[in-house]
């Protein structure tokens, strides 16, 4: 069993990750800053941490993954128009779990990104959209540049429509993916070592998640 550190613990795509992670044998650890949150995530078959992601530092990061194996970072700042909210947590929140993985001895690094953040910013885009598309693009940039055993995924559109297992991942035009499906490819990356040093976009599509990842590795 694989014990995965989950930062963003009580986000959307982490409510999903929590029972695919159990039905994979593994167990995740959910980091979150509220207490509120445990008996939900106790329920999913998480243990519960508490982490507050935007005022806590690397140490913090480090005590947290304690005894774990891998980090999932799955944290986001929200759909709110808070432009200095998304570097506090998608780019600082990201270089902190990098820094506190590194001071917790583990390796195994899967980052939840979004699609096309490294294409130009079109002009007339929002501040608090340029402003995640930078941070996200900044957090990715710097776990490729780390020494981390590293997987970036890079999803469209989420959606909270059910799971259909069958996904499009790799350099994929931009599309919708339900938040189960992302789950489902989290999962399967941790458990495929081939997915290392790679970044893939994902949305829907026709091939079943393993072999989807199979496919990606084979041709990257």
């Amino acid at each position: 069993m694989t014990r995965v550190a989950v930062v963003g613990g009580h986000g959307k795509v982490a409510l999903q990750l929590h029972p695919a992670l159990v039905s994979a044998g593994h167990q995740p650890v959910a980091l979150v800053r509220n207490e509120d949150y445990r008996s939900e995530l106790e329920g999913l078959g998480a243990e519960v941490r508490l982490l507050d992601i935007e005022n806590q530092d690397a140490t913090a990061f480090a005590e947290a993954f304690t005894g774990c194996d891998a980090v999932v970072f799955a944290a986001g700042g929200g759909p709110d128009g808070n432009i200095e909210r998304k570097r506090i947590v998608d780019l600082e929140g990201s270089l902190k779990s990098i820094e506190g993985a590194r001071h917790a001895g583990i390796r195994r690094f899967v980052q939840v990104s979004a699609i096309g953040v490294d294409d130009p910013v079109p002009a007339g885009t929002g501040d608090v959209w340029r402003a995640y598309v930078e941070a996200k693009r900044e957090a990715d940039a710097a776990l490729r540049q780390s020494d981390l055993d590293w997987t970036i995924i890079r999803p469209g559109r989420l959606t909270d429509e059910q799971g259909t297992g069958r996904v499009a991942l790799g350099e994929v035009p931009r599309g919708d993916i339900p938040r189960a499906d992302v789950a489902a490819v989290l999962v399967a990356v941790l458990d495929d070592a081939s997915s290392i040093g790679h970044q893939w976009s994902l949305v829907s599509g026709d091939t079943p998640v393993d072999e989807a990842v199979r496919r990606a590795a084979a041709d990257s």
